[in-house]
């Protein structure tokens, strides 16, 4: 029974690269809709092997190990893959530089979760979360065929917006900018009730409106690092100019430093004579 547990988290997470797999044929026959959304269940696997491997204390070098090499086929390859044939196959030759930078950045990451953060209790990710960036990209075709999008949103350039976007995923996954975990759920105080009430507001909506909601989600939590490390960096740094105007400037000198005036003179001993 112990054996068993202990795999347990890693066919979550070997389910996850089918999934990424399978996104990729599909892409490649041109059935972008399920594709799309095989990623995004592959993310659903991602969140739910870290979570099992904690509630059955079954964590392992080898599990996070093989968790980030997984990663790097379903929310990196697998989605650049995705957005390379739907827009940018038929712009120009060098149009898949994008998704190679988004890859590399992909792996980047992942490596430096490893190192840094990979099986430690986590307050926020450091850099955007590869599965995160994946599933925004994923779920942009789902956008797409919504009424939203064909109505008001059709007419935008969204071929250069999504070169955008892929440059600000990249830059974003491979920064120090910090994102908020998956908040945690409870009864007993005001931040476990508003993790549960966010928590459920997702699950309600992702399962009623899925197409148009979870794309809007990821550049909404895409932009709300990079608001956040705006408005505390401001911050820091009025805080750090008030703090100089107080303490007032610091000069540091070479010269020979004088005795306080309340010390008496060093005194010398003259031969033959008295103290000088």
């Amino acid at each position: 029974m112990r054996r068993v547990v202990v795999v347990v988290p890693s066919l979550f997470t070997l389910f996850n690269l089918f999934f990424g797999i399978w996104s990729m044929v599909l892409a490649s026959r041109g059935e972008f809709y399920r594709a799309s959304w095989y990623i995004f269940f592959a993310g659903i696997l991602d969140a739910l092997d870290g979570r099992v491997a904690r509630l059955s204390n079954t964590g392992s070098r080898f599990g996070a190990e093989l968790d980030s090499l997984v990663d790097v086929v379903s929310f990196g390859v697998a989605p650049a893959f995705l957005i390379y044939a739907l827009v940018f196959s038929n712009a120009g030759q060098a149009e898949w530089i994008f998704c190679f930078f988004y890859v590399m950045a992909a792996a980047i990451r992942l490596a430096r979760f490893n190192v840094t953060q990979a099986g430690a209790a986590k307050a926020a990710f450091i850099g955007l979360p590869s599965p995160a960036a994946g599933m925004t990209l994923a779920t942009y075709y789902p956008f797409t065929q919504t009424a939203v999008y064909q109505g008001a949103l059709r007419g935008l350039p969204w071929h250069h917006l999504m070169q955008f976007l892929m440059i600000l995923l990249t830059i974003l996954m491979v920064s120090q900018v910090r994102y908020a975990t998956v908040p945690r759920a409870g009864f007993r105080s005001v931040r476990g009730l508003l993790g549960l009430a966010t928590i459920m507001f997702t699950i309600v909506f992702g399962i009623l409106e899925h197409d148009v909601f979870f794309f809007p989600l990821g550049i909404t939590y895409m932009s709300y690092g990079v608001l956040r490390a705006a408005l505390l960096g401001l911050l820091t740094e009025r805080e750090d100019d008030e703090e100089a105007e107080i303490a007032g400037p610091i000069v540091i000198t070479d010269g020979p430093t004088l005795p306080p005036f309340d010390e008496e003179e060093p005194r010398t001993i003259v031969p033959g004579g008295g103290a000088t």
